[in-house]
């Protein structure tokens, strides 16, 4: 048995998110998610942002909040890397009460020229990781309907996008150069880690998910380059912050 014959949507679930969660009173509807402290510090210090409980997965407390933005009430969380924890987080935020996330985060290019300038709306991810096996049967890649309608926003907003394919990997540090070059030779503009899991935890449970990716490094040359991998300035934070607030309020 390998693991593209995990998925098993016969049997019962043994442990499940509403044994360690429960429904929050007033919990909202759209919540944004962040891989930043720095972002979840930007809407507590500027949207009065109120605490509404935690979730623990991956033995992590992520505490999960509520604020005001325009007269909209909406969520955020500071989302944890990788699939099987990002995953764990959004089993028990369903529980609570999510109905629509909204993602944003890093990610490495592929191709250097496509994505300069542009966010990168993810439209099917390659599942090179293990999480989505369980929520969908096997296949190459997973699709992310929702896509399109975020395209619509971004644009509408006048925000520079561009919608294709990205690559989520459980191994960071076995991104070859053969299977870069295979992954953009199928038209993926970006490597990361959570896309395919959530897009396929999201689809099983039947709640929205969206995500829109900035390049931090790039994979795309001779060698690895960092570029703003641990570099972003402040005003990077607040332009990425108020462009999936926006985002947020439309979906």
């Amino acid at each position: 048995m390998s693991i593209l014959d995990t998925f098993d949507p016969h049997s019962p679930e043994i442990l499940t998110p509403s044994h360690i969660a429960a429904p929050v009173e007033n919990c909202p509807e759209v919540f944004i998610a962040a891989f930043k402290e720095q972002v979840l510090d930007l809407i507590r210090q500027n949207y009065g942002a109120e605490e509404i409980g935690s979730v623990n997965a991956a033995f992590v407390r992520v505490p999960v909040y509520r604020f005001s933005y325009h007269g909209h009430i909406l969520g955020c969380y500071p989302t944890l890397l990788g699939g099987p924890a990002a995953v764990g987080v959004l089993e028990e935020l369903i529980v609570m009460g999510l109905q629509k996330l909204l993602v944003f985060g890093s990610c490495g290019a592929l191709d250097k020229a496509l994505t300069a300038g542009h966010l990168i709306i993810p439209s099917e991810a390659y599942r090179d990781e293990g999480t989505s096996y369980h929520y969908l049967p096997p296949s190459d890649y997973v699709e992310i309907p929702t896509a399109p309608r975020l395209k619509e926003i971004l644009d509408g907003l006048g925000v520079p996008n561009i919608m294709g394919r990205v690559w989520t990997t459980d191994a960071i540090y076995r991104e070859t150069a053969d299977n870069c070059r295979k992954r953009r030779e199928e038209g993926c503009l970006a490597v990361e880690m959570e896309c395919a899991s959530l897009a396929a935890a999201s689809r099983f449970r039947g709640v929205e998910f969206y995500q829109f990716l900035y390049a931090a490094d790039c994979l795309d040359g001779a060698g690895w380059d960092a570029r703003l991998l641990g570099n972003m300035p402040a005003e990077g934070w607040e332009k990425y912050l108020r462009i999936a607030l926006e985002a947020a309020i439309r979906l």
